[in-house]
């Protein structure tokens, strides 16, 4: 089957995800196997991409092999490990005419800093496929070429808010999501929204979330308040450091830049937030709120 053709919808391959939502189901020979695999999620335009990739460079400065995985049609979640805009898997396979057995790992895994390996699976040409098809694509065709085997963290960086069952895809793959988000109205709302469809996933899969990343914040009080209603909690807090915006225009990695108190100090909430989601997050229950209920919590009417 080539990369675009659509899903098989098969009785045995379609689950019921959530309320009413019948979605592909996830392949059981696609499962990633022994290496703990994180989704991150959040408000487009939040810093996810800058986030994960300072986690994964902290995660590489343990000792851990790491993966991180694009998952957005805008390819760049791995700009500041590999210093280029990589091509993605969906790029690669068109120029073999998506005969997967035809590509090498070099030509789309990529190595980036400190030994992270990074992919971009991309998205599917705009107004159609599936995203989360071509990020199920992306696992099957690492798993062929046995890139999964020696790999200790798997880190999907994906698409802006949950916008649909395809970008919710990694979540068949992750045991713990995170959310990056910052203290204001908007972020929060794609909180809830990604805590709603995660709550939804777990019903079939191992995924469950781990918390918050609050990111580009002084205070943090909004997301306390919501952390405190909805069952969540913060994992990590990191300020809005003109450092981490001017690391992307550099094409480096926090840990790159040079090394000021302010600079350092979050390069070691980055290593210290790496150690705990490696040693494992608890579970959380969270409950998301109904959207009128968030507008009232939050000020809005």
């Amino acid at each position: 089957m080539a990369l675009l053709d659509p899903p098989t919808r098969t009785r045995d391959r379609i689950g019921l995800d959530g309320e009413g939502s019948l979605q592909v189901a996830l392949d059981p020979n696609d499962r990633i196997g022994t290496a703990k695999v994180f989704a991150v999620y959040g408000k487009g335009g939040i810093g996810k991409s800058t986030t994960s990739s300072n986690l994964s460079a902290a995660f590489s400065l343990l000792g851990k092999r790491v993966l991180q995985i694009g998952c957005d049609p805008k390819h760049d979640s791995t700009f500041t490990l590999t210093k280029k805009l990589m091509p993605t898997v969906i790029d690669v396979l068109e120029t073999v005419e998506f005969h997967a057995e035809e590509l090498r790992p070099e030509d789309y895994m990529f190595e980036g800093y400190n030994g992270v390996m990074c992919v971009e699976a991309g998205g599917p040409p705009a107004g159609t496929g599936c995203g989360g098809y071509v990020v199920g694509q992306t696992v099957k065709l690492l798993k062929q070429h046995h890139l999964l085997e020696e790999t200790d963290v798997v880190l999907f960086d994906v698409l802006g808010d949950v916008v649909c069952g395809g970008f919710a895809a990694p979540l068949q793959h992750a045991e713990r999501a995170v959310v990056v988000a910052s203290n204001d109205f908007d972020s929060i709302f794609a909180m809830n929204r990604i805590v709603a469809a995660i709550k939804a996933k777990a019903k079939n899969y191992d995924v469950r979330m781990a918390g918050v990343i609050a990111n580009r914040s002084a205070a943090t009080d909004e997301i306390d308040r919501f952390n405190a209603a909805t069952g969540l909690k913060t994992l990590a807090h990191f300020p809005d450091l003109d450092a981490i915006r001017r690391s992307r225009l550099k094409k480096c990695t926090l840990f790159e830049m040079e090394q000021t108190p302010e600079v350092a100090a979050a390069c070691d909430e980055y290593k210290r937030l790496a150690a705990l989601m490696w040693a494992g997050c608890d579970a959380l229950d969270a409950e998301p709120m109904k959207d009128r209920d968030i507008f009232e919590f939050l000020g809005f009417e």
